[in-house]
């Protein structure tokens, strides 16, 4: 896993490119700690940062495809889980490998293939191709759009970059927003392609960009379509296992250590329980994979249920790790270290955007900051409620009779944050999302075989899958990263997701529960009965009062500072009521609301954006 940048400029006007890149690139530095590089030539100059994963000697990047006399050039981040594969069929075609890399599988698969070998590697990636027999830059992402890259139009070319933070560091790009960017940001939408950031668009997943003399050009090569389903629950259930089982399996590989996180829900324990079986496989009967999960200091005293959770973790995840047999660990934190301004400060860092979860975002980067002491590969449970339905929105009749995107009736608009006045007029929040809405519904597939009531279940797992899950796997690339360990997700391999897509809902539901089928397919011997029956438990928070009282403290802090930039945003009247609410009385969204408050006046104090609305 790594990180590249790099700069494409078709007509050179003497501009030195290298210096450039290399800024770019060393802005990147936690996401690739092992060691960079960049390469360059009159036309495009591409950088790297590594963390060695796989062929620790032999891996290094940029890489061109023969050393004396190029014609190809890769910046590549991700994995390729079918290299093995891959690398067979093209020594067949007569390709000779220097590496045991999956980095030269895909370069030597450009070659083969050109832009067309994006079809045939499994797995999660990005990455640059500058093809010097054409002036050509190729970009490429894979499909579920697991790792990012991002890219911005600079004079006669291009710049790109796997965070915003890159393309910050070329000459002609400036951390600038304006309205369409704080709908993006606040509208919680997610949308596809456009950022918070003018000017920089994200690559969509599943897509293609090219850049050569005869101009730009950007096409999908996946995305989501629907088939007939013929078979029955036990043959559906069978072939769901035996995806996920080779999912899980294919991703062990790594030539640094593995683990897993395994929070004691459903998801995660069918993971770990996958690859504790593969390892034993491969290393013996006593071999013992590590698990972790995270927890806070007096959790199980001060915990209280609310809309998203509904029990406390711990004692499932370490039922879990005894049921599979795994070394388990518990990273504990003192909810206080939620508040350190500096942690706090580094995930506003790691995203590049106001938008996060809080205490959740900073949780999650101090746990994985625990994990990377002892491992550099970490397997998670994400995408499953997306790909199996685990969502309440999924059986919630309001949520299916709803004309609008299902997470925003999770709570209402009591998570959202509460928009100044004139700033609210500008945005006009609720025309723009009824537009985005609309927009998305389109692109969802017909059948003509279905109901309607059918059509709209695969309109919420579409919607779920496109946009709710590219917020989930940005929060997880930026905070695993930031720490320099790579997290896989099994559950986004695309050959199960399109099964799974294809699958009618009432086996998706056959047992009246949501995630009938990943229930089944987990049986008696990937999870207890217990956590087979376990309802949906999402990430835990802390529910500590003293962390209530030092985030009242920090979000009033925010407001009464930053220059005013931050009372210039948002309705101060609202957060003031947050404010003066006794601390043990904040609900959840309440609290959100000052989580956000906290991060907007931490970006702007990090990025000082020129904000025009």
């Amino acid at each position: 896993m790594c990180g590249i940048a790099g700069w494409v400029c078709l007509r050179p006007d003497g501009r030195p490119l290298r210096p450039v890149v290399e800024a770019m690139t060393s802005t990147l530095a936690r996401r690739g700690p092992d060691a960079g590089d960049v390469w360059a030539d009159a036309h495009a100059a591409f950088g790297h940062r590594r963390l060695a994963v796989l062929d620790l000697a032999g891996g290094a990047q940029p890489m061109v495809d023969r050393p004396e006399d190029p014609r190809v050039v890769l910046g590549y981040s991700g994995e390729v889980y079918n290299h093995h594969e891959l690398r067979a069929q093209l020594r067949r075609a007569g390709h000779e490998f220097r590496t045991r890399s999956d980095t030269e599988t895909v370069l030597r698969a450009y070659l083969e293939w050109g832009e067309e070998c994006a079809e045939h590697l499994e797995g999660m990636y990005a990455f640059a191709i500058w093809d010097l027999r054409y002036d050509r830059l190729v970009l490429i992402r894979d499909r579920l759009g697991v790792k990012p890259l991002y890219w911005a139009r600079v004079r006669d070319g291009i710049a790109f970059g796997s965070e915003p933070k890159a393309l910050f560091a070329h000459p002609e790009i400036e951390p600038r927003v304006d309205a369409d960017g704080l709908r993006a940001a606040y509208g919680l939408l997610f949308d596809t392609g456009p950022t918070v950031w003018t000017g920089i668009r994200e690559l969509e997943p599943g897509s293609i960009l090219t850049l050569d003399r005869a101009g730009f050009r950007e096409h999908r090569y996946w995305q989501l379509t629907v088939g007939a389903h013929h078979d029955d629950r036990d043959t559906t259930v069978e072939r769901v296992r035996a995806l996920v089982e080779h999912a899980a399996r294919g991703q062990l590989e790594a030539d640094v250590p593995v683990c897993s996180l395994l929070s004691g829900g459903l998801d995660s324990t069918v993971v770990t329980a996958l690859l504790a079986d593969e390892l034993r496989h491969r290393e013996g009967p006593d071999a013992r994979l590590r698990s972790y999960a995270v927890d806070y200091t007096d959790q199980a005293d001060t915990f209280t249920a609310d809309i998203l959770r509904t029990g406390h973790d711990t004692p499932y995840a370490a039922e879990a790790g005894r049921f599979i047999g795994t070394d388990h660990d518990t990273v504990v934190l003192d909810p206080r270290s939620l508040l350190d301004p500096e942690h706090r400060r580094a995930v506003v860092a790691c995203r590049d955007s106001p938008i996060g979860v809080g205490d959740m975002d900073t949780s999650l980067y101090l746990l994985f900051g625990e994990i990377r002491r002892h491992a550099t590969v970490a397997l998670s449970g994400e995408a499953a409620d997306e790909v199996f339905g685990g969502y309440p929105w999924f059986h919630s009749p309001a949520a299916r009779a709803a004309d609008t995107f299902p997470w925003l009736l999770v709570t209402g608009d009591e998570a959202a944050m509460p928009l100044h006045p004139d700033v609210a007029r500008t945005l006009r929040i609720g025309e723009y999302r009824a537009d985005t809405y609309h927009t998305a519904l389109a692109a969802v597939p017909h059948a003509a075989h279905e109901s309607a009531e059918e059509h709209r279940l695969r309109e919420l797992r579409h919607l779920s899958l496109t946009r709710w899950l590219r917020q989930l796997l940005h929060r997880k690339d930026r905070l695993s990263m930031a720490q320099g360990l790579e997290v896989r997700v099994p559950y986004c391999d695309h050959r199960l997701v399109e099964y799974a897509y294809d699958v009618p809902w009432s086996l998706h539901s056959f047992d009246g529960r949501e995630k009938s089928l990943l229930r089944g397919a987990a049986g008696d011997t990937l999870a207890p009965r217990s956590i087979r029956e376990r309802p949906k438990n999402h990430y835990p928070a802390t529910h500590h009062p003293d962390y209530n009282r030092g985030l009242q403290d920090l979000a009033r802090d925010a407001l009464d500072g930053h220059g005013g930039r931050v009372r210039a945003l948002v309705d101060e009247t609202v957060i003031r009521s947050c404010l003066d609410t006794p601390a043990h009385e904040l609900r959840w969204g309440h609290r959100l609301r000052l989580e956000r408050v906290v991060d907007l006046g931490l970006w702007l104090d990090l990025y000082r954006p020129e904000i025009t609305i």
